[in-house]
């Protein structure tokens, strides 16, 4: 049942992020292949203009372990993950840099760098993460949210999933992203909490955030994305069927959607960390090529809104 298409970066995303300016990038711990070739990637595609953050001898090694001239690359000594982090979010402050790229650290470390109530990049907003989903051979989007950061989140830090959702779709170019409540039911019951907590979501949603996004739920999975069994259900509302973004109500099953439509579909997940004064790119080591240009892309197209909009 493996999917056996090889992911591929969607063209039309990776055209978008081409068609701004490079984002200047910190690589936080970039002391490893894994993290340079990320960079170089998204380096080579014309998007980013990376900061090397790290160990300076174990990023000039793994350099010449994949063949990648560094000379004119800012290189920021540091010592240790943590004061990687560290320094990379002091990049931001500083006007040295407009994204973030997770390299050879754990995500806690850095999540805890961006939380920091002195030196971190809070906006307010709780830090939550997106995934882009799509699939060789087709032009739909899926995106998925929160698959990463937040394991149960209540209401409130489910609208603040929500409205970091709703920039990145307008910073994508969809003006009135379709968001379907993700729940295994259309009814609301307490019996299924996710349910009653998709009718409190609606219910905290300022007009603000109806004018920017359609929202409905609870909706089950079949009745989010497939028009054929909205119909059958009797589901009359523009979401049902045609959802743009699946906010789910745990980690769980945002994390199995997500990794179903890799392992069974071939699709290429390009992630994003929401929440925070710039973007961040959370790659993992088992991530594909594809997968890690595509998050850059993301992350730039993203990073341009942020910036247009502040």
């Amino acid at each position: 049942m493996l999917s056996k298409l090889t992911p591929v970066c969607p063209p039309q995303l990776l055209n978008q992020a081409q068609a701004l300016p490079a984002m200047i990038t910190a690589v936080v711990n970039a002391g490893s292949e894994l993290a340079l070739e990320s960079a170089k990637l998204a380096f080579e595609a014309g998007i980013i203009i990376p900061v090397l953050v790290g160990d300076i001898g174990a990023i000039i090694t793994a350099a010449q372990a994949i063949d990648w001239p560094i000379d004119n690359f800012d290189l920021i000594a540091c010592d240790g993950e943590e004061d990687a982090a560290a320094k990379a979010v002091q990049c931001v402050h500083q006007g040295n840099a407009q994204l973030l790229m997770k390299g050879n650290l754990h995500t806690d470390v850095l999540i805890r760098a961006l939380l920091d109530k002195h030196h971190g990049l809070r906006t307010g907003e709780r830090l939550s993460h997106l995934f882009h989903m799509s699939v060789p051979g087709s032009d739909r989007v899926l995106c998925i949210t929160d698959a990463v950061v937040n394991v149960l989140p209540d209401t409130k830090t489910q609208l603040s999933i929500l409205r970091g959702a709703t920039d990145v779709m307008h910073a994508l170019g969809n003006p009135k992203p379709k968001i379907a409540l993700l729940s295994a039911t259309e009814m609301v019951t307490q019996a299924m909490p996710s349910s009653f907590n998709a009718k409190e979501l609606l219910g905290l949603m300022l007009e603000h955030d109806h004018q920017r996004a359609q929202v409905f739920g609870p909706l089950a999975f079949d009745g989010a994305v497939s028009p054929e069994a909205a119909r059958l259900k009797g589901i009359k509302n523009p979401v049902a069927g045609h959802a743009d973004v699946l906010l789910v109500p745990n980690i769980e099953t945002g994390n199995a959607i997500f990794k179903q439509m890799v392992y069974f579909n071939g699709a290429t997940a390009a992630g994003v960390l929401m929440g925070a004064k710039v973007p961040v790119m959370l790659t993992s080591r088992a991530d594909p090529p594809a997968a890690r240009l595509a998050s850059a892309a993301l992350a730039v197209v993203y990073a341009h809104y942020l910036s247009q909009k502040s």
